[in-house]
């Protein structure tokens, strides 16, 4: 491509302008790895990518995006040659560096996976950030010992990115899932991932004067942080664990020391931006195997183009948007 179309992000003064633009691939940041891009999604990360006071953009002018998935154009590492399906995500991409929001992507080459052979890119990017990150969550409470039949594990911020992934990905393992949701609106297309019930998130976003709660759940996978995650930890059986992969609640949270020394639980952190690289290929193969949910397809339903992508991020920002939304960038005539 001699030019190529990008959603970019310009800071002026204290705020930010958002448009589409045609770029020359000397614009793009350094790296080893040049990709045309096939897919991207959309991230709550890439909303505050576009605002001047979102904590996520480093440098100006960005393309934001935080993953992709598409094909070599050209190599200077010996590990990936033109024409190889590959993926990249986190470091920072989207954030310091240049992103998947682009017909076309420059990455350095330790950023860069290849696709695993049992997923095309539109799959790998049905999963995106999102569905890595809840395969991260599951993992880590499979690997502290829950497992099938402990008991309900309860996942919050549901129809979000991260907990819609989380809800599929555990009712496929065989769990009994519990759904909180603002959204109840949603609970068909909850159920439809596998939840065997919904409920209110007033309900497990109530704070109370007392450091334990009746016990509830055997496991949790928290994506709203603050008074959620607060609760989530008063009310874990014993031995129990929480996986936390989010703040869109906030970042701050009130607790004791009551639930880690009266009823031995757990919380476990979840970082998908930096996780080493080989950890990162073992995820992504199980993401094409056995953490597959059934539901995939019901996941990716939504597809925009980069005209669309404006509005969607100011979408997802308002709490809009359920599952996942993906973006196509290959368009006929760039190939």
């Amino acid at each position: 491509m001699d030019s190529f179309k990008a959603l970019v992000v310009e800071r002026e003064g204290d705020k930010t302008r958002v448009g589409i633009e045609d770029l020359l691939p000397s614009q793009l940041h350094d790296g080893e790895v040049t990709i045309k891009v096939e897919y991207s999604s959309v991230n709550y990360k890439d909303g505050l990518a576009t605002l001047p006071n979102g904590g996520v953009a480093r440098v100006y002018p960005l393309i934001p995006g935080v993953d992709l998935a598409g094909e070599v154009i050209s190599s200077d590492s010996v590990e990936f040659s033109p024409g190889e399906k590959v993926i990249a995500h986190g470091y920072e991409i989207g954030v310091s560096h240049h992103g998947g929001f682009a017909e076309m992507a420059r990455i350095p080459a330790n950023w860069v996976l290849p696709l695993p052979s049992t997923l095309s890119t539109r799959e790998a990017m049905t999963f995106g950030t999102a569905g890595f990150t809840a395969a991260e969550a599951v993992i880590a409470l499979e690997d502290y010992g829950i497992s099938p039949g402990t008991g309900p594990v309860l996942v919050t911020g549901a129809t979000g990115g991260v907990g819609s992934h989380a809800v599929a990905m555990l009712a496929k393992r065989g769990y009994e899932v519990v759904a909180s949701t603002g959204k109840l609106a949603e609970e068909d297309f909850l159920k439809r991932l596998g939840a065997s019930s919904v409920i209110d998130r007033q309900e497990v976003s109530k704070e109370s004067p007392k450091p334990l709660e009746s016990a509830r759940w055997a496991a949790a996978v928290d994506c709203v942080g603050s008074t959620t995650l607060s609760y989530i930890l008063s009310t874990l059986r014993y031995g129990a664990a929480v996986a936390a992969t989010g703040l869109v609640g906030g970042a701050a949270f009130t607790t004791t020391v009551m639930p880690f020394i009266l009823r031995g639980v757990s919380l476990l952190g979840i970082d998908s931006a930096h996780l080493e690289m080989e950890k990162r290929r073992q995820i992504w193969e199980r993401l094409g195997s056995d953490l597959r949910p059934d539901s995939l397809e019901v996941l990716g339903e939504r597809e925009v183009t980069l005209d669309e992508l404006p509005s969607v991020l100011e979408e997802i920002l308002r709490g809009g948007i359920k599952g996942r939304t993906l973006v196509r960038l290959v368009q006929t005539g760039t190939l």
